[in-house]
């Protein structure tokens, strides 16, 4: 009777051990998702004026924050002054052609980064559009 009921607490006490410790990894990797987004939605975009573009194609890149999650890589052309055509070269977050067009769609649209995000994906829309001006940056 004695071994069983230390057989039992030992059980319990082992259960208790890995709960805490899912707990804290939990609390931990939650705290940096919440730091990741907090970074991607305070990305500052206003370091282009659309008004005094340079003809030609820029690369662009964003390092995708602190944890690499949204890495990026762009190519816009400059025509006539205008922002006429971007295009993704890579992403480490994989989206595809519809969601990446509609967004370089409203910049070229709009002539500038202050465009809606995609629903639903504004950190990414948001990654996306910092790549999209550090190859802007070039061209003023």
């Amino acid at each position: 009777m004695k071994g069983q009921r230390k057989r039992k607490m030992t059980g319990w006490i082992i259960t208790l051990a890995i709960l805490s410790a899912l707990g804290i990894g939990g609390a931990i990797g939650w705290s940096k998702l919440e730091q990741e987004h907090k970074e991607a939605a305070g990305l500052p975009l206003n370091r282009v004026d659309f008004s005094r573009l340079k003809d030609g194609d820029f690369q662009g890149h964003y390092a995708g924050g602190m944890y690499k999650w949204r890495e990026n890589d762009c190519r816009v052309t400059v025509s006539g002054g205008k922002v006429t055509s971007i295009e993704l070269v890579s992403s480490v977050e994989k989206r595809d052609a519809d969601f990446t067009g509609m967004l370089y769609d409203r910049v070229i649209k709009e002539q500038s980064l202050q465009v809606d995000t995609v629903s639903g994906a504004t950190l990414t829309s948001k990654a996306l559009l910092q790549g999209v001006e550090n190859a802007l940056v070039q061209a003023n």
